[in-house]
């Protein structure tokens, strides 16, 4: 496909739509929503944005962590998920994915096998959608975009 340049044939195919998701606080929102809905017995999230360096910074395309400090004589953790830019223009699908994966390290820390099977839970298709969202920013990067 990338020799014959289709790949962005398949994606617009395949993923024509794009979400309505734009900001910090409809991400929050959004990731809520998810995680009330599959999650309810997860710790709460306290923070859930886009970040413009994300995928420059940790060669990653979202981020989950516990910011520890201490409140009164208690020490309280804070769960953060952050999210790369580049998904404020993908397909809603991809959004949902990169969410749910960041969500589905609330239970599970590792990449294991049940890490995969509540990803999968939460997302019916995942690894569909995980091999797609790769072809995606192969496209990107071999069409220039930012």
């Amino acid at each position: 496909m990338i020799a014959q340049n289709r790949l962005g044939d398949y994606l617009r195919q395949r993923y024509p739509e794009r979400h309505a998701v734009q900001s910090d606080k409809a991400l929050y929102a959004y990731a809520q929503a998810l995680k009330q809905e599959h999650l309810r017995n997860a710790p709460n999230l306290d923070k859930v944005l886009f970040d413009n360096r994300l995928d420059l910074t940790h060669r990653a395309l979202g981020l989950h962590t516990a910011v520890s400090r201490v409140q009164g004589g208690k020490l309280k953790a804070k769960k953060e998920i952050r999210i790369a830019s580049l998904f404020k223009d993908a397909a809603p699908q991809f959004l949902k994915m990169i969410v749910v994966h960041e969500l589905a390290h609330l239970k599970e820390s590792d990449h294991n096998k049940a890490f995969y099977q509540l990803c999968e839970y939460m997302q019916p298709g995942y690894h569909q959608l995980e091999f797609d969202l790769r072809i995606y920013l192969t496209w990107r990067d071999l069409s220039g975009a930012q």
